[in-house]
């Protein structure tokens, strides 16, 4: 009896996952990818990288690798040895420059380069994995689109991220020639996913991050990448989707209003229904309309009322029936009424299998679009990543299940999904050492 309550209540407000149409909305979403490769108007910018995957990684040569996003600046050196396995040397950690308050273009630069210091004299090649929004260019440099994850630093926007970080180390004394190479996060986790069964073949490459935001990258062929002229024709190269922006999703009437509640309306709109960031927050809002529409008993509806903030861990915690700290929901966890918990559990549960299902929308046309794993001797590697694919309860079994009705079954497209450890900086010392 529950279930068909939240269920109603859910499709009442367009929110319930089994009025999505996977192959109307992965067609839809491949059509944003295709006018995005032509320079048309899309929700998908589709950023070029001018990255390959077949460039062959020279051994036992050392890279220094970064990868700044969310809270944290990681900075190591990393070498491959003649069986192709990394190293990563002297890892340290810092805190993302911008996220403890506003900072000027020149402190924001300055920052990053002082965090360099004790890797500089380990090699002249930078690898920068780089979580924000940037244009490539074809020096493999990039300029700054946006920042999203709450950092804030002036006038940085519009910068060339590599070349502004060289001129900052430079300041400090040190004056040899370096390069930086620049790719964001999904990127550099296709690379590591290449790297990782080199010994196998895959027919192509697809990464795809579901953490605090989410984006995906993947193989394709230059003759496809319209808006830029001048590429060699027969060759290839990683395409960053950028898909936590596509704006053609399946947004119910309770997506709309939470979006009106965050700092960004109307951008990310896709990863507001996802995403580790916004996921609890969603959920918390949906709780809140179920309350006031008689879903639960009014004991309960006076808890879910005061409750003033919600993070998907806390949801997490619920559904795996795990109290955990401090979480806000720990006292429905042990409310008397079994169809209160009842409903809240469902409600929870179908928010989850509603990400799963779009992110099973969102894998499906990156592998559709890659043109490959028709033979299933050579499927298609899914290199995924984030907290939220791995740790968000039930996700991942649930977005297996999408994927092989949908992939296998209907299209015959075979595909693999895998994960790499430490997939970023091995990913951005195959791109400082291969280009």
């Amino acid at each position: 009896m529950q279930t068909v309550r939240v269920i109603d209540f859910l499709k009442r407000y367009e929110m319930d996952f089994q009025d999505i149409d996977m192959d109307k909305y992965c067609h839809i979403f491949l059509d944003e990818m295709g006018k995005g490769l032509a320079g048309e108007k899309s929700s998908l910018e589709m950023i070029p990288t001018y990255i390959e995957v077949d460039q062959e990684v020279p051994v036992d040569e050392a890279a220094i690798v970064i990868d700044a996003g969310g809270t944290n600046f990681r900075v190591a050196t990393l070498y491959f040895t003649r069986e192709g396995a990394p190293v990563i040397e002297n890892l340290q950690v810092f805190p993302m420059p911008g996220t403890n308050g506003e900072i000027s273009k020149e402190t924001f630069f300055a920052t990053m380069a002082s965090y360099l210091k004790t890797a500089i004299g380990a090699s002249r090649k930078i690898g920068f994995c780089f979580s924000y929004a940037a244009e490539i260019l074809p020096n493999k440099d990039g300029r700054l689109i946006r920042f999203s994850k709450e950092v804030r630093a002036r006038d940085v926007e519009g910068q060339m991220i590599g070349d502004n970080l060289l001129r900052a180390i430079r300041s400090l004394g040190h004056k040899e020639d370096m390069s930086v190479v620049l790719l964001n996060d999904t990127v550099a986790t296709l690379l590591a996913g290449k790297s990782k069964f080199s010994g196998r073949k895959f027919s192509s490459y697809i990464s795809f991050i579901l953490g605090t935001g989410t984006n995906c990258s993947y193989v394709e062929q230059n003759n496809n990448i319209l808006k830029i002229q001048g590429l060699p024709r027969e060759k290839s190269q990683i395409i960053n989707v950028e898909s936590g922006s596509f704006g053609k999703g399946p947004r119910g009437k309770i997506d709309l209003l939470f979006d009106q509640t965050t700092v960004n309306p109307g951008m990310y709109t896709f990863e507001k229904m996802i995403s580790g960031a916004y996921l609890g927050e969603l959920f918390l809002k949906t709780m809140k309309i179920a309350a006031e529409e008689g879903l639960f008993s009014e004991k309960l509806k006076r808890e879910i009322l005061n409750i003033k903030i919600m993070e998907t861990k806390h949801m997490n915690y619920f559904v795996s029936s795990s109290p955990g700290k401090e979480n806000p929901l720990t006292s429905l966890l042990t409310c008397r009424s079994d169809d209160d918990c009842m409903a809240l559990y469902y409600l929870c549960d179908r928010l989850i299998e509603r990400a799963a299902l779009l992110t099973a929308i969102n894998i499906s046309a990156a592998v559709i679009k890659s043109g490959m794993g028709e033979n299933p001797c050579y499927p298609v590697c899914v290199t995924a990543e984030g907290s939220a694919f791995y740790g968000l309860h039930g996700l991942k079994s649930k977005v297996e299940y999408y994927l092989k009705n949908f992939l296998i079954e209907q299209h015959e497209r075979n595909y693999e999904i895998i994960n790499v450890e430490n997939a970023t900086l091995i990913g951005a010392a195959i791109a400082s050492l291969t280009n």
